[in-house]
């Protein structure tokens, strides 16, 4: 007795595991979907939509879908042409980012780089006003700073002999009217009048004021004459050595004052006409680590036809001689901002042809759409056309979202189309949108379902029973509209940027 239910009882157990293996095989071990608890239920075109009980959705009609536990929305969504979805995890990792489209405010910053230049009216060019040869020279070559009466070099020429002659005659002549005793009416007026006459004359030669005081005082015809400098300031040029000959007219020296100096900033036009006379410019000196601060002078930009902008001048102190001509600064200046909405410049994705941008339709998911862009200023770029305020946009990482959306439009462009897909497509009709909504549609799918209308040879498929209806009750308003296929413009945004 025992023993029969003990065999019993084993066969029962090996029944039992044999049941249980059959079952765990045909389930693969995984929990069945029935006992899945569902989330929400989400519309398949748009998944930012969700409801907690099934229906429809109320953009175009579909169907709500339902999301399971444990389930990846990204499996329910209908994506149309072009666009991709990139999981957040994905997004870490490479750093995409998003930024919504704003309005431009009042004032904007504007930065750019500037070009020291010298004053063009504190610059002093020291000139020949005879011919001769140079005797010497000073320590002084390009950069220099010299101040005022300081020797700069030693030239002479023989007609500095019979200038310095005449001079030492009309002071030794005014001496004498002034201590004798038959004096014409007036001798000091006339005396001095000579005398003037004989000293400009050394002074138009290129003799010095201390040379000419020195030359009054010992009235010692000298052979050499200095060459002095005209004012406190730095040696920019010297175009003359020892021994050289000159000529009359030749320039010696270029020294300018740089207590003041004016700084040429690059600009494009729209930037130009947002600064105006007077504005305080921020100026920095990068390799100094020294900032000042400027301002737009009065005199109107030029256009520089190399570099295509225009040069606006700028005015600065230059305590310590700190700016140099030829130096380069950054500079930093708030403007009027353009009216209008505006995006990082980096959103923007030039073709050749076509602007780009991928925007954020729904979470995670991006879709490329063309814009017309305006005006730059400071990272940012007008958009005139192809987005609206509260759009978001990509602003870093759009290379490696572009690339998903060229690859995905290359496998539907792959894809063989039916021979109703490609009349319509003949017809600049979008087989894989809903002519009454736009929304992206399944045409196998809809044409299974019924979901079709032909009209003037052409056939129709649609997303849903109440777009169907609304095309039959009016479909010329419907059939004359071009739809602008998404598959076809991603195609094309692939060969712009192949």
């Amino acid at each position: 007795m025992n023993r029969s239910i003990v065999i019993g009882s084993t066969l029962v157990l090996v029944l039992a595991a044999f049941a249980v293996g059959r079952y765990s095989g045909r389930s693969g071990g995984k929990e069945p979907l029935a006992t899945k608890r569902v989330q929400y239920y989400v519309d398949p075109m748009h998944p930012s939509y969700r409801s907690d009980k099934p229906g429809i959705a109320p953009d175009c009609g579909m169907a709500l879908v339902p999301v399971y536990e444990g389930e990846d929305v990204g499996a329910k969504l209908q994506l149309p042409p072009g666009a991709v979805r990139v999981g957040p995890e994905t997004q870490q990792l490479v750093g995409v980012r998003a930024e919504a489209v704003e309005k431009n405010s009042g004032t904007r910053m504007i930065r750019t780089t500037g070009r020291v230049e010298a004053d063009e009216t504190r610059v002093h060019r020291v000139m020949a006003g005879t011919e001769g040869w140079v005797r010497s020279l000073e320590n002084n070559p390009p950069g220099t700073v010299v101040k005022q009466n300081e020797l700069l070099a030693t030239v002479y020429s023989k007609e500095f002999r019979n200038a310095e002659q005449a001079y030492i005659s009309s002071v030794t002549s005014l001496d004498r009217m002034k201590t004798g005793r038959d004096q014409p009416a007036d001798p000091n007026k006339m005396g001095d009048a000579s005398m003037r006459i004989n000293e400009e004359q050394l002074r138009a030669l290129g003799m010095g004021e201390l040379q000419i005081k020195d030359l009054a005082k010992n009235r010692q015809i000298t052979r050499d004459v200095t060459i002095s400098s005209p004012i406190d300031g730095i040696v920019l040029v010297r175009t003359i050595a020892p021994g050289e000959r000159f000529e009359n007219g030749s320039e010696f020296y270029r020294i300018a004052d740089l207590s003041k100096v004016w700084i040429l900033a690059d600009l494009y036009g729209e930037e130009a006409k947002a600064v105006t006379a007077g504005t305080r410019v921020k100026v920095t000196v990068r390799e100094m680590s020294r900032t000042l601060y400027a301002r737009v002078s009065q005199s109107p930009p030029l256009f520089d036809p190399e570099s295509r902008t225009l040069k606006l001048r700028l005015e600065a102190d230059n305590p310590g001689f700190l700016l140099r001509p030829d130096m380069f600064v950054d500079l930093e200046f708030s403007g009027k901002a353009p009216a209008g909405l505006s995006v990082p410049q980096e959103a923007i994705l030039d073709s050749g042809t076509k602007k780009i941008v991928y925007v954020e339709s729904s979470e995670g998911v991006f879709e490329p759409r063309e814009v017309q862009i305006g005006t730059a200023f400071g990272n940012r770029i007008t958009i005139a056309h192809g987005l609206k305020e509260g759009d978001r946009v990509v602003t870093s990482g759009n290379f490696l979202v572009d690339s998903e959306s060229r690859m995905r439009s290359s496998a539907l462009a792959a894809a063989a189309p039916t021979d109703q897909t490609a009349r319509a497509m003949d017809r600049d009709i979008d087989p894989e949108r809903d002519p009454v909504c736009g929304m992206s549609i399944n045409p196998g799918k809809s044409t299974a379902e019924g979901r079709q209308e032909n009209y003037k040879r052409q056939v129709f498929l649609f997303c849903s029973e109440k777009c169907q209806r609304a095309f039959h009750g009016d479909p010329a308003k419907y059939a004359g509209v071009k739809i602008t296929s998404t598959a076809s413009s991603a195609r094309a945004l692939s060969r712009d940027h192949d």
